[in-house]
């Protein structure tokens, strides 16, 4: 998210954003550990073929958004903290 948009959002927005962005961070954990575990399963069961490693496609998107996700976190926990400073 662009810094000019994290200073044009209120207090109120931000600590909501914070909060929102938290929450998708359990998500995220969650759909990794399920990913992972389908792959784990259909490998055993099924041997190492495409359709088995297809969960780690998905595997690698939702890594990558988490990562863009925790930058975000930063940056509004940074705002949040210079304007508690005020």
């Amino acid at each position: 998210m662009n810094a000019k948009l994290l200073t044009d959002m209120s207090t109120d927005e931000l600590s909501q954003k914070l909060k929102s962005l938290k929450n998708s961070k359990i998500t995220e954990a969650a759909l990794i550990g399920f990913t992972i575990g389908v792959v784990v399963y259909s490998v055993t069961t099924h041997g190492l073929s495409f359709p088995s490693l297809f969960p780690l496609l998905v595997l690698y998107l939702v890594y990558r958004n988490s990562k863009n996700t925790e930058a975000l976190r930063k940056e509004v926990e940074v705002e949040l903290e210079k304007r508690s400073r005020q």
